[in-house]
């Protein structure tokens, strides 16, 4: 899990093929002004899904993890919270893994909190449970999809 400023993207470049794109996405693009919804980048390989949404409280945390898909998580109005732990040490899946849908959910509290605010964002690999989707009020983000 990684969590910085926008400011500081080009750290991360090095990390997989498909991040500069990402973060020049977000350069070249009015992301004010995108509807909710999917928008692709270069197909499967890297897309981007716009929520506009409510959060839910603290402990309404939803730990979830992918296999085929590292998140870029960027909040662009408001403030989200993030429930992560280990994958490794969830010990109680809530289903088998949906392969369609590149997700599986964990019934394990999370090991620790941390908050996104506007202008900054979160990297969530596959071996990191994740929960979002917390705090107060609303939030408006990007989650970007980059394939493995």
């Amino acid at each position: 899990m990684i969590l910085d400023s926008i400011q500081n993207a080009e750290r991360y470049y090095a990390l997989h093929p498909y991040f500069k794109a990402v973060f020049d996405y977000l350069r070249s693009t009015d992301i004010r002004a995108l509807e909710d919804g999917r928008h692709t980048i270069d197909g499967d390989n890297l897309f981007v899904n716009v929520s506009s949404l409510e959060l839910r409280p603290l402990d309404a945390a939803h730990l979830e993890a992918h296999n085929r898909y590292i998140d870029i998580q960027v909040v662009i109005e408001g403030e989200e919270h993030f429930g992560w732990s280990e994958r490794k040490d969830c010990t109680k899946p809530e289903d088998a893994f949906d392969k369609e849908r590149d997700i599986i959910f964990y019934g394990d509290k999370p090991q620790t909190f941390y908050k996104v605010r506007a202008g900054q964002f979160t990297i969530l690999y596959p071996e990191d449970a994740h929960a979002p989707m917390l705090g107060d009020g609303r939030v408006k983000k990007l989650i970007f999809k980059v394939a493995l």
